[in-house]
């Protein structure tokens, strides 16, 4: 049994974009539609046995209605191609208000076929071409209706936070406990768990976030963990394998250096329980890259401008989102012509920014052994001293302040 794993889809994300000519909708929807399109392409051509995703379709709790057809549209391709689909609810499906739909209820409510939602803690058995598979839903847990007001009262967040941990953990055993031990099973849930690293700026993170430990998922009954929620792929445990597929598309500069993609597991079916996992490979996809150019200014360079462009220069930029960043001492600060670094950096898809550091110092003063008896240029050299500079740079400096002192005269 092949099985997809992958979370974090996050459509509807659209900082670094523009207006694409031909359509009107954003470049960076084009961005997480044509790494899912790989992702969908690849279970059909590989005919796996069930996709599995991990929460947060959208990045809005209320996605237009062009995004929710554009996600559609590529789970219903799936369902078509008879793959059986399970969706686990994220926080980023969960509407405001209690009584709303979820973004992912129309499946269940237009009756898809080989489409399954997970919305509330419980066991699914699903149907797949080589077998029947057990999936324990963990979905984004809401503290309000999880937890009772009298239960509450008085508690502080992270008390309350405490509280959602231990009722979880008890909820994700009952479960573990009523599994049939001759089907395959797996924990799909979208949680923070404590071993869980992250590298995203957490500009999609709403609000403190209650945490599990792996002990709590670490069940023997279950052949593999899938995990959503935490953006950067990783392995959290081996015994069961636990892992976080991590987001298609980076999402932000703090996930600049993350590899995206989404997992391939196997199962034998006919193995012993917690024996069944054969083989768990990670699939990079051709995420849109985010590349950050950090540049120092010194004193000693002739043509800032200059040293910023070669920087540039030794980066592939071309198609990727750019950042450059300049730091500058203040007296060098204009003879940064930016109108010739935004020229270099024109072949990027977007230019985040091009920001300065200013470094502003405090004036050195020459002392009192200079305030008598010293002549203008005496005065000059010294404080080209003090700031340690010397040689050509040095020269030039002084024929400008020769120059100047001659027209002042």
């Amino acid at each position: 049994m092949k099985i997809l794993h992958f979370a974090d889809l996050h459509i509807g994300v659209e900082n670094y974009g523009q207006p694409d000519p031909q359509t009107g909708l954003s470049t960076r929807l084009k961005d997480f539609l044509y790494t899912f399109d790989s992702l969908v392409s690849f279970a059909i051509e590989k005919e796996v046995d069930l996709v599995l995703f991990c929460g947060d379709a959208y990045k809005s709790r209320d996605p237009s209605q062009t995004h929710q057809r554009e996600f559609a549209k590529r789970i219903n391709e799936l369902a078509r191609a008879n793959i059986p689909v399970f969706l686990l609810v994220g926080n980023h499906d969960l509407p405001h208000t209690l009584g709303k739909a979820s973004a992912l209820e129309i499946f269940p409510t237009l009756q898809v076929p080989n489409v399954h939602v997970g919305e509330r803690l419980q066991t699914f058995t699903v149907q797949t071409k080589n077998g029947p598979i057990q999936i324990v839903a963990v979905p984004w847990i809401r503290k309000g209706p999880f937890l009772a007001r009298e239960e509450t009262r008085g508690l502080t967040a992270e008390q309350i936070n405490e509280s959602i941990q231990q009722r979880l953990t008890e909820a994700i055993k009952m479960e573990a406990d009523s599994l049939d031990p001759t089907i395959p099973a797996i924990l799909a849930a979208h949680v923070s768990l404590d071993r869980a690293t992250t590298s995203s700026e957490q500009s999609m993170m709403l609000g403190k976030d209650h945490v599990l430990f792996y002990s709590n998922v670490a069940l023997p009954v279950f052949e593999y963990v899938a995990l959503g929620h935490i953006h950067k792929h990783q392995i959290i445990g081996q015994k069961p394998m636990a892992v976080y597929s991590g987001s298609l598309q980076r999402i932000d500069f703090g996930e600049e250096k993350d590899t995206k993609g989404f997992c391939i597991i196997e199962i034998n079916s006919e193995d012993q329980q917690g024996e069944r996992l054969k083989n768990f490979e990670f699939i990079p996809v051709d995420a849109r890259r985010l590349v950050t150019i950090k540049v120092e200014v010194t004193n000693s360079d002739k043509d800032p401008t200059n040293k910023v462009l070669k920087a540039i220069n030794k980066y592939s930029i071309e198609d990727a989102i750019v950042r450059v960043q300049i730091k500058v001492n203040e007296e060098m600060e204009t003879f940064i012509r930016e109108s010739e670094i935004y020229q270099a950096v024109k072949s990027a898809h977007y230019v985040a920014s091009v920001s300065k550091e200013i470094i502003r110092e405090t004036r050195t003063r020459l002392g009192e052994d200079y305030s008598e008896g010293i002549t203008p240029e005496q005065a000059i050299k010294a404080y080209f001293n003090s700031k340690n500079i010397s040689g050509d740079r040095a020269k030039i400096l002084m024929e400008y302040a020769n120059q100047l002192m001659i027209e002042e005269d």
